[in-house]
C-alpha cells in the first residue's frame, strides 16, 4: 500500500494553480471554483476531479475527492503502566471518499468513512473504529442579501470545527472523527460571520452503517467572529450542551451547562496570538456548576533566518472541583476537543489542569519540518484528579496531595512530499509527577507513532 500511495503522489507534484486551493480538514470548505479556466490543471489526474462541470452552463458543478490514511501508535506503559493494556500497539486505517455537487445556490454534500483498528488492547472505542458508514451528508442553499452579504441554511450530517478546537472540534487526530447531525445557519458580510446552530452528536459504533444520534446529547449554539483591526479578529460565542446521563465522581445526572467565551487572535509582522478565555454556568443533577477555562498560545517566527525557526509557548488552566461534597460542581467540561489536545501523545484532557507547553519549529526545506516540544501538567485543585481527553476519569484524587502531574517531551516530523501525500513520525516520553506516585503506578509513558495520508 505505501508503494502504491507514493508511486500516486509522483503524480501529483503541485502546479501553479493547485498551489492556490488550500486543502483542509474540513473538505467542504474547500473552493475549487478558483482553478475554472486555469490551463494547466489537467496537468495532475487528481485535479481533473475538481469542480467539473455538469452542464454548458457550469451552473451545476461536481468535485470529487478522497482521503487515505495508515496510522500506527505504540505505547510501552501507557497510563502509567495502568491496566488494561499498558504495552500496546495498534494501526489505525481509514479512507474518506467525498463528492461535492453544487446546482447554483444549492448544494449537496456526502463524504463516507471506512474506519478499522487492528490490534487495540484495550478493545477499540469509538475513536478506533466504525466499520462503513456516513461521516457527512448535508444540504445546504446560499442565498445573497447584498453584494457583500450571504445567507447560508444547512442541514443534514458535518463535521464542526469552531474556533481553535477547544470546544467543539473534528477529532481529526484519533481515527474516527466526531459528526453532528443538526442544522445550521450561516450569515456572512465581509470578514465577519455570525452563525446559529443545533445539533447532536453522532454515537459512533463499530459496525457498518449504525452510527446514529446521539439519544442522550445535545449542543446549540451561536458563534460570532469580527475584525477588531487590521490582523486582529475576535470570537463571541455561547453555547449551551447537555446530557441526560453525564458522569462525575460516580454519579450520574442530568447535566445542563452554558459556556460564555471570548477570542482573541491575530498576527502582526512575526508576533502571532490566539488567547481564549471560558465560562460556564449551569446544572449537574441538583448541583450548581461554576467553571471557567483560559487556553493560550503565543509564537514568534524568525521568518528571514535560515530553517525558519518559530518558537511558540501554549499555557492553559481549568478548573477542578474543590470538594466532591460541597454539593456544587466545578470541574471544567471541554465538550468537544479536537482529539490530540496537547501533542501526540495526550493522556491527559483539559479538565483541572494548569500547562506549559514551550515548542519550536524549524523547516528543513523541501516541505520538511520538524517541531521539539516541552509540556508540563499539575492538577488545578487538589480535590480534583486527572482525565482524559473525552472527558473520563482516568485517576481520582485519591490520597494525592500533590498537584504536580508529570513532564513530556515530544520529538515530531512532517514531510509534505506532494501536494497530495504527506508522511509524520513523532516519538514521546512522559515521566509521572508526584500526583500520579501518590495515586497508582506511575511508570514513564513512551510513545511513537507513524502516519501516511494520501489526500486529493
Amino acid at each position: 500500500m505505501i508503494r502504491a500511495l507514493l508511486l500516486a503522489a509522483s503524480f501529483g507534484l503541485p502546479s501553479v494553480a493547485e498551489a492556490q486551493v488550500a486543502q483542509t480538514n474540513l473538505r467542504y470548505d474547500e473552493d475549487w471554483s478558483q482553478l475554472r479556466g486555469t490551463p494547466d490543471r489537467r496537468a495532475d489526474w487528481w485535479a481533473r476531479l475538481k469542480d467539473r462541470p455538469l452542464d454548458e452552463d457550469g451552473r451545476f458543478t461536481l468535485t470529487l475527492g478522497a482521503e487515505a490514511r495508515v496510522r500506527y501508535e505504540g505505547f510501552a506503559d501507557n497510563l502509567w503502566g495502568a491496566p488494561p493494556a499498558p504495552d500496546d500497539g495498534y494501526l489505525w486505517l481509514r479512507v474518506m471518499p467525498l463528492a461535492d455537487l453544487h446546482a447554483g445556490p444549492a448544494r449537496i454534500f456526502v463524504q463516507g468513512i471506512g474506519g478499522y483498528a487492528r490490534g487495540v488492547g484495550a478493545g477499540a472505542g469509538p475513536a478506533d473504529e466504525t466499520g462503513l458508514d456516513l461521516l457527512q451528508g448535508f444540504a445546504d442553499i446560499q442565498l445573497p442579501i447584498s453584494d457583500q452579504a450571504s445567507l447560508t441554511l444547512r442541514a443534514g450530517r458535518e463535521l464542526i470545527a469552531l474556533g481553535s478546537e477547544r470546544l467543539v472540534g473534528l477529532r481529526y487526530g484519533p481515527n474516527i472523527p466526531q459528526p453532528f447531525d443538526g442544522v445550521r445557519l450561516m450569515l456572512e458580510r465581509g470578514n465577519s460571520r455570525i452563525e446559529a446552530f443545533h445539533g447532536k452528536p453522532v454515537a459512533v459504533q463499530p459496525g457498518n452503517f449504525d452510527d446514529r444520534r446521539s439519544p442522550t446529547k445535545q449542543l446549540d449554539g451561536l458563534y460570532v467572529t469580527a475584525p477588531l483591526a487590521t490582523g486582529v479578529k475576535v470570537d463571541l460565542y455561547a453555547l449551551d450542551y447537555s446530557d441526560a446521563a453525564a458522569s462525575y465522581a460516580g454519579m450520574i445526572a442530568r447535566e445542563r451547562r452554558q459556556t460564555y467565551g471570548v477570542r482573541l487572535f491575530g498576527t502582526h509582522a512575526a508576533l502571532g496570538w490566539n488567547w481564549e478565555a471560558m465560562l460556564q454556568r449551569g446544572r449537574f443533577g441538583t448541583q450548581p456548576i461554576k467553571a471557567w477555562s483560559i487556553a493560550t498560545e503565543t509564537s514568534y517566527a524568525f521568518a528571514e533566518t535560515p530553517l525558519k525557526p518559530r518558537l511558540r509557548l501554549r499555557a492553559s488552566a481549568a478548573s477542578g472541583d474543590d470538594d466532591p461534597k460541597d454539593n456544587r460542581l466545578g470541574t471544567f467540561n471541554a465538550l468537544f476537543p479536537k482529539g490530540k489536545y496537547f501533542g501526540e501523545l495526550t493522556p491527559i484532557g483539559p479538565r483541572n489542569i494548569l500547562n506549559l507547553h514551550p515548542s519550536i519549529d524549524v523547516d528543513l526545506g523541501r516541505g520538511l519540518t520538524v517541531e521539539m516540544a516541552a509540556i508540563a501538567y499539575w492538577r488545578f485543585s487538589r480535590g480534583d484528579g486527572i482525565y482524559d481527553v473525552p472527558g473520563q476519569l482516568i485517576r481520582a484524587a485519591g490520597q494525592g496531595a500533590s498537584r504536580i502531574i508529570g513532564n513530556q517531551v515530544e520529538l515530531s516530523a512532517n514531510w509534505q512530499a506532494s501536494t497530495i501525500l504527506s508522511v509524520s513520525a513523532s516519538a514521546s516520553l512522559f515521566r509521572a509527577g508526584d500526583f500520579l506516585c501518590q495515586t497508582g503506578p506511575a511508570h514513564p509513558i513512551r510513545m511513537v507513532g507513524t502516519e501516511i495520508m494520501f489526500r486529493f
